[in-house]
């Protein structure tokens, strides 16, 4: 890696923070049906503002299957970042990375679902280059959340979510290793369907948020009413709760730290497969994939801070009172009562995970603002996703805008080598990404150049 020393550091810092302020500053912000563009138009630094009011009418366009093929990464390629910043490869070759988190030394702990462990990398100072790497724990069930209990210094256990199940094991600082066997905490998760299940604390440890996608894609299957009627059931249950093989589901649910006192915190967002708290706020946030089949700019994809008791759509409204075509009729008593989220994102962009910049290496402008994985389109005419956005947040409030971030892993229309998942802020102020396309991981930082 070339390091800059002395003045000549300082010069080149500064002129590449004002170069990346100025890029900002003249940026125009796309807007309305210039927002909904495709993979062509994306690069860093271009920036998208998306309001409920953008929303067209359902089936304007046709639906479409149109699933990307996995190319190989390209010799010598490094994803597209704005001036200033770098990446380095971490690892590559993996099987299905996908959630990171980071423990509070520093070590990287990766989820490799589909061959059921969770992976350490624990990197050499100031550098992608791993110094040690060990796998923690096997033998689970598609894993994917990450959580270190209690949130702090000094956790002693490291939570993660199965696709069924949520278990914790005994940590201490620097262990590489799981100490013991995995005790369940919270068992009897329904583990079809949407498999992503993402964990988060509370800042003050008292509770453990579970994010559980739907079985389906919009519930074209449900039965008209629950057992015994549907006026029992809004009686007995919280706002916009579903039924039938979809009861529990499409919920973000609270528990205490042992997995005790189960409850709704709110209802119908199709898969938040992203949870994170809000440093500055200790708001819990969700990121969320929409439904599939209404054309390609319906719905928006989302990212939302959390109130309790709210209800987001799924599966008879979305973004407010639009009203599902598969579902016309059969909820009039939830209209005006959806949640509309705080940032609105290019339909099918397949949003999948969430991380606050609160580090020091990135411009001081970064910080307190939020970058997103895109994991890309299946179901959109026009390739959109397969990339990293930044979350514009002022005073702590998002502004509604986002803004690529890190892009070029598109080959062509018919072709890409990685589809984003898993973000994270390292200790030292890097950005940590993961992606399933080709398996690799990757270290973002600002103000050096990659060997």
């Amino acid at each position: 890696m070339i390091r800059f020393g002395g003045f000549a550091a300082i010069a080149a810092a500064l002129f590449l923070a004002t170069a990346a302020f100025a890029q900002q500053a003249d940026q125009q912000v796309l807007k309305g049906e210039a927002a909904f563009g495709g993979w062509k138009g994306d690069r860093p630094g271009v920036r998208r503002l998306i309001r409920p009011d953008d929303l067209q009418a359902p089936n304007v366009s046709q639906s479409v299957r149109n699933g990307a093929g996995r190319a190989e990464i390209p010799e010598g390629a490094r994803p597209l970042l704005p001036p200033g910043f770098s990446a380095e490869m971490i690892a590559s070759g993996i099987y299905n990375p996908r959630a990171v988190r980071v423990a509070p030394n520093g070590d990287l702990f990766v989820a490799n679902s589909k061959a059921g462990q969770i992976r350490v990398y624990r990197l050499a100072e100031g550098s992608a280059k791993p110094a040690e790497k060990s796998t923690y724990a096997t033998k689970l069930t598609r894993p994917y959340g990450i959580a270190f209990y209690p949130p702090g210094d000094k956790p002693q256990w490291v939570y993660i979510a199965n696709s069924n199940s949520i278990v914790r094991f005994p940590y201490q600082d620097g262990d590489l290793k799981a100490a013991g066997e995995p005790e369940t905490i919270v068992d009897s998760i329904p583990s079809n369907g949407h498999l992503t299940r993402d964990i988060a604390f509370a800042a003050d440890g008292k509770t453990l948020y579970l994010s559980i996608g739907s079985g389906s894609n919009a519930a074209e299957k449900i039965e008209a009413e629950p057992d015994g009627g549907l006026d029992a059931w809004i009686e007995a249950k919280p706002l916009g709760a579903i039924w039938g093989s979809e009861e529990g589901r499409a919920d973000v649910l609270a528990f205490d730290p042992d997995g005790k006192n189960r409850r709704i915190v709110a209802t119908g967002l199709r898969n938040c497969s992203g949870m994170t708290v809000q440093p500055a706020t200790g708001a819990l946030w969700c990121v969320v994939n929409e439904r599939d089949g209404l054309g390609d700019n319906v719905p928006f994809e989302f990212a939302t801070e959390i109130k309790d008791g709210a209800f987001y759509g799924w599966p008879w409204y979305y973004i407010g009172d639009n009203e599902d075509p598969r579902h016309r009729g059969k909820r009039p008593d939830l209209a005006g009562k959806v949640a509309i989220p705080d940032v609105l994102m290019q339909a099918h962009s397949a949003p999948l995970n969430i991380a606050f910049y609160d580090g020091k290496n990135f411009p001081a402008d970064y910080r307190g603002d939020a970058f997103v994985t895109l994991h890309g389109s299946w179901n959109r005419g026009t390739r959109t996703g397969y990339k990293v956005v930044r979350l514009m947040f002022k005073d702590g409030k998002p502004t509604g805008e986002y803004e690529d971030f890190m892009t070029g892993f598109v080959v062509s229309d018919d072709a890409v080598w990685g589809r984003p998942v898993g973000v994270a802020v390292a200790k030292d102020g890097a950005l940590i990404v993961t992606e399933d396309g080709s398996g690799s991981i990757w270290r973002v930082t600002y103000g050096k150049s990659p060997s």
